[in-house]
């Protein structure tokens, strides 16, 4: 028997209902989220400027991480679990997030920049979205594939408005769940709370940094270069830089996971911790005699400090500086305190691109560019979101370079990621080496809980068989 085909008209209807319904729903949360991210990112250039001003902040880092540590013991519990939780949330429903999340993440965050750890952004940004869309989804009574919608849009609001690319943030809360996988029924309600979010941090007089690649020209171009219309050299130097950029994301993933795991198992008071991360992070600093390590690496403590954007220009950046971001962040992050990972992956990203296009003779603002996004496509597995924030950020000229950047690292970070919540629906390649884990590699911590879930699934599971 043939069905007959659904009446147009029917369908369309439906279709306008389930619009006039998410923009119902989605606009009080965007404007909300959006809202508390520019008090955020007000809040930061504050204390980053104090910070600048008292440089002797630092030397109290290892307090602030004890403060920390038992502000999340006391009232923090699960909401330590950050980003990571909200993604499980999408995944299935749990035990739902706590309203205290975003106020918690708020300050913490605060704290680790005000005395100088190496954090990012994004992850302050997305916990704030994914709270505040829990509490509406709760108050609006919305349950199922409705509730996980709304955290997704709420996770897209949140990324969007923080870095002022809405298209980025939409793509990039869809595709950040499953490596592999994108579920496209939260598509519209993720670009429509990533466009609101980031309309709000510009109402309220907030402005994101600009960032600029210099034209450059293809040096003789050949027959073949003129018949494909780019540069095969430049593209074969992309390649090989791309994969650089991916073994820093790997690298990036993995020692945060093993700093977690290896302090878990040294110190037996957890407050110890971040006494230990503050102390390292203080002795370095003292070392190397400059603070360009410290904070987000956006503005400059003092002239000539190399920043995200003295890495666009010759000289701008030491060559080492990648490396040395990468050992900051890392320990700060490892050993407890807050804030995000992706505002640093940009720094790790735009220094080793402008070492590399020293060394391979290739336009330093390109390659700072090409690295600013494909580390950050490496370490977070989502080479699509990362091609769209290219062309957000830097114009669509260069769309194709950024594709072929981010997928490329994206291939050579391997089925790692800075994500443990992040599951692995379809892996990068197929081989004996790949496993059947769901998800990624987890930390200890994370691995306990993540072996509670599936003890208590196993349970139940032969429960339901025996009855």
């Amino acid at each position: 028997m043939i069905n007959k085909p659904n009446n147009p008209f029917n369908e369309h209807f439906s279709i306008i209902k389930h619009l006039l319904k998410w923009t119902a729903l989605i606009l009080p949360i965007a404007i909300v989220i959006g809202s508390l991210v520019a008090f955020f990112l007000w809040l930061l250039d504050i204390v980053t400027q104090f910070r600048f001003n008292h440089t002797w902040l630092l030397f109290l880092l290892p307090l602030a991480g004890i403060i920390i540590h038992f502000i999340y013991q006391t009232i923090g519990k699960s909401s330590e679990k950050g980003n990571n939780l909200i993604m499980e949330q999408i995944h299935q429903e749990g035990g739902g997030i706590p309203k205290r999340m975003a106020p918690i993440i708020l300050l913490t965050t605060i704290i680790t920049h005000l005395f100088g750890g190496s954090a990012g952004r994004e992850g302050t940004a997305v916990q704030i979205g994914g709270s505040i869309a829990s509490m509406f989804g709760y108050w609006f009574k919305l349950n199922g594939i409705d509730k996980k919608t709304i955290l997704t849009a709420g996770v897209a609001a949140g990324f969007g408005a923080v870095f002022g690319t809405p298209l980025t943030g939409a793509v990039f809360a869809l595709e950040v769940l499953a490596i592999g996988k994108i579920q496209y029924q939260a598509l519209l309600p993720s670009l429509m709370a990533a466009i609101i979010g980031d309309l709000t941090v510009n109402a309220w007089q907030i402005h994101h940094t600009h960032y600029h690649i210099n034209a450059f020209a293809s040096k003789n171009p050949g027959y073949l270069e003129n018949l494909l219309h780019f540069d095969l050299l430049l593209l074969g130097k992309i390649v090989l830089s791309s994969i650089a950029f991916g073994l820093a994301s790997l690298t990036f993933a993995m020692l945060v996971r093993q700093i977690k795991n290896i302090c878990f198992k040294v110190f037996k008071f957890k407050w110890m911790i971040p006494v230990f991360g503050g102390l390292i992070i203080i002795v370095i600093t003292l070392l190397l005699g400059k603070p360009d390590y410290l904070g987000l690496g956006v503005n400059a403590q003092y002239p000539g400090a190399v920043t995200i954007q003295s890495a666009f220009y010759q000289g701008g950046a030491g060559f080492w500086s990648w490396f040395w971001k990468t050992i900051y962040t890392t320990i700060t992050l490892g050993t407890g305190f807050k804030g995000g990972e992706v505002t640093p992956l940009f720094y790790i990203g735009a220094t080793l691109g402008n070492t590399l296009a020293n060394i391979l003779n290739a336009p330093i603002s390109l390659f700072a560019a090409l690295g600013f996004i494909a580390v950050f496509a490496g370490a977070t597995n989502t080479p699509l979101a990362c091609t769209f924030m290219g062309v957000e950020l830097f114009g669509g000229e260069y769309a194709l370079l950024f594709a072929v950047a981010c997928f490329t690292a994206y291939l050579f970070s391997g089925n790692y990621g800075i994500y443990s919540a992040q599951r692995i629906a379809m892996p990068k390649i197929f081989g004996n080496f790949i496993n059947d884990e769901s998800s990624l590699p987890l930390s200890s911590t994370d691995r306990k809980g993540y072996l509670h879930q599936k003890l208590a699934k196993y349970y139940l599971m032969f429960k339901n068989k025996s009855k």
